[in-house]
């Protein structure tokens, strides 16, 4: 099998972010990269939710619809 290198630029902090979870799993950024695009390859499709909405506040919980924040269970006002 032939091998090719690839460049890519990432920002600093995005690169920082993502290889620190690859390191978690006990993973090489090269060897997470090969896993996501051997999957592409394998499956003809991207193994990601483009679905994603990123909260607006992680630190506020949601609201119950009478308009209290819920709470393991409590409502609070």
């Amino acid at each position: 099998m032939t091998t090719t290198n690839y460049n890519i630029r990432l920002d600093q902090e995005l690169k920082d972010s993502a290889f620190a979870v690859f390191e978690s799993y006990g993973l090489t950024p090269s060897q997470a990269i090969k896993l996501f695009l051997t999957q592409v390859a394998q499956t003809n499709t991207v193994p990601l939710s483009f679905d994603y909405q990123k909260p607006s506040n992680l630190n506020t919980p949601p609201k119950t619809s009478a308009g209290d924040y819920e709470l393991s269970g409590q409502r609070h006002k």
